[in-house]
């Protein structure tokens, strides 16, 4: 190899050294060790805090994919009936009918994407009632969420589960008509977040009742790994994923009634669990005005508490 080769393959090694250096330095600094509880559930939740009943479906409905667009209406999706449903007063009403329509989220432009168990990926306009197909042919998606420039990850379950973990994750680059696969060989990938700074992808293994994290598509160079960020007992398995400004997690803890709390190093605060005339159906949830909403959805109900973070803004509403 020629001395200028020689030279070049050197700096660029150095340069690569250095930025999984300096990304490996955050993650991988000691911090002190707790004398007692890292963390108590009175850190999320305000000591006085109760759960209130939002608004109950007057049919019955397997409400999910909550969100709330830039007037603070609340939109909804009900896979079993087929239907985009908003929230008017205390009544639960019919927009759309969408076959399958199961996880929702705002793009920045107004429209509402919505995964459907059909395995198509669609965009409802809610100025004009317009449905289009973004993209089809899939085995059945689920959930789906934004990165900060546009891009799109959603998850592909149907087909798989704990003994067949075949699930896969997809990323839709901005601007772009076709996906690439993200992540693959997950029990039922279900609900999926991203972590406050962006690093991170994290994704409900349902069918292992545990959350895994990845690197995502716009991680800095570090020798962070995919791993299991958090493991569950009892329930089923985590559905719908939501995070704060801080970088915490929030499951949905789909048959155990109840919201697990994580802080972004995986480390819990511990439940807020629902109130007995609840059902354990948690399926999604979001953040609005300072409470965290939740869909239970055994029962069409729609529940709110008042918590004492931020959610994290997202995508469509910035």
């Amino acid at each position: 190899m020629k001395k200028k080769g020689f030279a070049a393959v050197v700096l660029v090694v150095f340069f690569l050294v250095t930025a999984t250096f300096v990304g490996a330095k955050a993650l991988y600094e000691t911090k002190p060790v707790p004398k007692g509880e890292r963390h108590n559930i009175s850190e999320i939740i305000p000591s006085s805090a109760k759960w209130e009943k939002v608004v109950v479906s007057d049919e019955k409905r397997f409400m999910e994919g909550i969100n709330f667009d830039k007037n603070g209406k609340m939109w909804m999706v009900s896979p079993m009936t087929n239907e985009l449903l908003t929230v008017e007063g205390d009544k639960v009403k019919f927009v759309e009918k969408i076959d399958g329509a199961v996880g929702a989220k705002f793009h920045k432009d107004g429209r509402l994407y919505i995964t459907s168990i059909t395995g198509k990926l669609l965009a409802y306009d809610p100025k004009t009632g317009e449905v289009k197909t973004i993209l089809d042919k899939y085995k059945g998606l689920n959930d789906l969420v934004f990165d900060q420039a546009g891009g799109l990850y959603f998850t592909e379950p149907i087909g798989s589960n704990a003994l067949d973990p075949v699930g896969k994750v997809y990323y839709l680059p901005p601007g772009k008509n076709e996906a690439v696969l993200f992540a693959d060989h997950i029990a039922y990938p279900n609900g999926v977040a991203i972590s406050a700074d962006g690093q991170r992808v994290y994704t409900s293994e349902f069918g292992k009742n545990r959350v895994v994290s990845v690197p995502s598509k716009t991680a800095a160079a570090s020798p962070e790994s995919p791993f299991i960020f958090g493991q569950y007992e009892g329930g089923i398995g985590p559905d719908g994923l939501a995070v704060d400004a801080e970088g915490n997690l929030y499951v949905a803890h789909f048959q155990a009634g109840e919201i697990v709390v994580q802080d972004p190093s995986g480390f819990k605060y511990g439940t807020i669990r629902l109130p007995e005339s609840a059902g354990t159906f948690t399926t999604n949830l979001t953040f609005h005005d300072g409470y965290l909403y939740i869909t239970e959805s055994s029962k069409s109900e729609v529940w709110r508490i008042k918590v004492n973070k931020d959610g994290l803004t997202p995508y469509g509403l910035q």
